[in-house]
């Protein structure tokens, strides 16, 4: 075998080449997988709070920056730039968008939003011009995503499935994180109870059956996990109710021209 032939065989091992339905992390495993389709899952919070925010109307456009070039960037998409959960209340008692579901809930609808995000929105940016259709799930949408990604699966296309994951501070690492397995894990489940066992890879499978044996206690897990107990620690207990709410949307937002619609 020649040496190209051998670097593109390596590829499609990395990229689960053999199966329809890929489940990886980060923006470099879904640039390995190179799926023609791709959900983002990044359950805490920029997949729920976009599921969210397009369920209500809302045009969102992920940002990957959260410094001054997030303003920019909303000012040249002629849109309201999310703030951080602690400035979303005003002292007129409004609540503005913010990166918080459950904030999002509550905010009045604005009709082009973006939302700056580090993971989620860094992995959609660098998907954009990819090739592959870019959409979002979570749990809230699980149900949905799955049907969104069996349709592709029937007309021969390829899905990959993508956990965000965080970062640590240390060196801005990826950091797997718990919450957005068992989101990815919740859309594999559901693509293997209609019968798409063999479509899927062993990676894909894996998060299945991790979502499988923690879905009775879903909400407890959610709140105990890493991601829960900060969100908790730091006053936002709602978000991680907002985002643990199982098959509560029936919306999966598609990135078209630039931003999310549903």
């Amino acid at each position: 075998m020649s040496l190209a032939g051998r670097v593109r065989v390596m590829r499609d091992d990395f990229g689960q080449g053999a199966y329809s339905v890929r489940m990886e992390w980060g923006l470099i495993g879904a640039q390995a997988c190179a799926a023609d389709a791709s959900l983002v899952v990044d359950v805490l919070s920029f997949s729920t709070s976009v599921t969210i925010a397009t369920e209500r109307g809302m045009h969102v456009f992920p940002c990957p920056w959260k410094d001054s070039r997030a303003y920019a960037f909303a000012e040249k998409h002629d849109a309201v730039l999310a703030v951080g959960r602690l400035d979303a209340s005003r002292l007129d008692g409004a609540i503005r968008p913010s990166l918080s579901p459950a904030g999002l809930l509550e905010a009045t609808p604005v009709p082009r939003l973006v939302l700056p995000s580090p993971n989620g929105s860094a992995i959609t940016s660098g998907l954009r011009d990819s090739g592959s259709v870019v959409a979002i799930g979570c749990l809230r949408n699980a149900r949905v995503a799955s049907t969104w990604a069996a349709e592709h699966i029937a007309a021969g296309r390829t899905v990959a499935i993508i956990a965000a994951g965080e970062r640590w501070d240390a060196d801005d690492s990826l950091r797997p994180c718990l919450e957005d397995q068992l989101g990815a894990g919740a859309i594999a489940s559901h693509l293997l109870a209609a019968g798409h066992t063999v479509s899927c890879s062993p990676e894909a499978i894996a998060s299945a059956r991790l979502f499988d044996s923690m879905a009775a206690d879903l909400a407890e897990v959610m709140y105990d996990c890493v991601g829960g107990r900060e969100l908790t620690a730091r006053g936002f207990l709602a978000d991680v109710e907002a985002a643990s709410a199982l098959d509560a949307s029936s919306t999966v937002p598609i990135l078209r021209d630039g931003a999310f619609t549903r």
